[in-house]
């Protein structure tokens, strides 16, 4: 699946009404952790396609968005289900431990989305 790029164009679109959950990593060019969290965040995208969508916010360029969900340090991934921000993840971390946190909520969202079908 394709990280999309997001913009302050295309992030009420992409995120806000997206109609499945979204992963938005906050990074930035000159960040290393963000360049090690790179791979994990592709690796998510691709093993969760039709699960979740997965964008990217260049902090450099759209500072008004990391503002606006207070990112103070880069990366940073924010996991919105229905336009909300459930879940912050700040920093490294290992990418087994990423997939578990991001399933538990997937998992509680898919649920909740049978019982009210």
């Amino acid at each position: 699946m394709e990280i999309v790029p997001l913009t302050s164009g295309n992030f009420e679109a992409e995120v806000l009404d997206s109609r499945v959950p979204v992963l938005v990593d906050f990074w930035a060019p000159w960040c290393v952790p963000c360049r090690t969290l790179n791979p994990i965040v592709v690796s998510i995208a691709n093993g969760l396609a039709g699960r979740l969508k997965v964008g990217q916010v260049n902090v450099d360029e759209y500072g008004n968005l990391a503002t606006r969900y207070g990112v103070m340090s880069v990366p940073t991934l924010i996991l919105f289900k229905e336009g909300e921000p459930v879940e912050r993840i700040v920093g490294v971390v290992p990418g087994d431990e990423l997939l578990n946190r991001i399933n538990a909520i997937l998992a509680e969202y898919e649920y909740i989305g049978a019982e009210k079908a």
